[in-house]
């Protein structure tokens, strides 16, 4: 048998320490590239490779492609995909705590709606580790609307409309003011409303944007009814092996994505709205008539929140009034 031989140069790149290989997660965003939720995301994969030299990245891929929002927390629990955004209140069906940010005028302003957030994000925190996931940054969507084909003066308007829900808490609105609830998801809102499943829906004036709100409806009731949050869950397993140095770049990563998230919903509020009237929409203001009914609408809601969420649900309320 011939000996083995080695260059000088083979014997230099055999003793050369092996960089450990990069890991990728695939990430389930739910807006489209447009919307600003998902650029926070991707702005948030980016700081995730800086702060980590590569050592970990994150390809968001938006538009519930990967999963649908009502999969995503088992599929993020179940390994499908290691980390996804998710709409806190879509939760509400399985524990009503989820559902504070839906409860009709509880939050209104983002002031109102960073402190309910403050307050309900060490219990999220909790429930989310008990269901194997670990919860990363927030980001608010903009006050939700009302979208309308025909003109509304009170809560009679909405007797037998055919209304978009998206959450448990919307559902129940709907029913309150005499609709007919039906689950349309965001990127079938278009269709829905050209086929004649829906004729309203709330939701925020970026959704309208999002899906040309413009083409379909002629009226935007700029209500302010509540703000919902998205948050981002990760697989535990996933997020526990990682290296304690990468894990604390994603926790760094993931407070600057909560700061420019919050603020971006601020601006994107206005340029929404904008958006909208620019189009041809009308925006319009609550109508005295509807401010009454659901003042009225939101105290029952609130009442029923109150009930099913008990002791958990006092301290959230507790910590708004202070």
């Amino acid at each position: 048998m011939k000996p083995l031989l080695f260059s000088a140069s083979a014997f230099a790149l055999l003793a050369m320490p092996v960089a450990a290989s990069a890991e990728t997660w695939k990430m389930s965003a739910h807006a489209p590239d447009g919307n600003y939720l998902t650029q926070t995301a991707r702005s948030f994969a980016e700081d995730v490779e800086r702060l980590t030299d590569g050592a970990l990245k994150i390809d968001v891929v938006s538009n519930s492609v990967l999963l649908k929002r009502a999969d995503l927390k088992r599929g993020v629990q179940r390994g499908i995909v290691p980390i996804g955004e998710v709409l806190v209140s879509a939760l509400g069906n399985e524990d009503a705590i989820y559902s504070a940010d839906a409860v009709p005028l509880l939050a209104t302003t983002f002031e109102d709606a960073k402190k309910l957030w403050d307050a309900t994000k060490p219990i999220y925190q909790e429930k989310f580790a008990e269901d194997g996931l670990v919860m990363l940054y927030s980001a608010p969507w903009p006050p939700q609307g009302i979208y309308m084909q025909t003109e509304v003066k009170d809560a009679s308007s909405f007797e037998g409309v055919k209304f978009r829900a998206y959450n448990p808490a919307t559902a129940r609105l709907a029913e309150l003011m005499g609709a007919v609830p039906a689950t349309i998801a965001t990127s079938e809102i278009s269709q829905a409303f050209s086929t004649g499943v829906i004729s309203g829906m709330i939701t925020s004036p970026t959704t309208g944007v999002d899906s040309q709100a413009w083409d379909y409806v002629p009226y935007y009731y700029d209500v302010k009814a509540f703000i919902p949050k998205n948050v981002i869950l990760v697989n535990k397993d996933a997020y526990d092996a990682l290296p304690a140095d990468v894990a604390a770049a994603v926790q760094e990563a993931s407070d600057l994505a909560e700061a420019r998230g919050w603020e971006a919903a601020v601006a994107a509020t206005k340029s929404a709205t904008d958006t909208l009237a620019e189009n041809g929409m009308q925006v319009i203001e609550t109508p005295e008539g509807l401010r009454a009914d659901f003042d009225t609408i939101a105290k029952t809601m609130s009442a029923e929140w109150a009930a099913e969420t008990g002791e958990e649900g006092q301290a959230v309320i507790d910590a708004l009034s202070k």
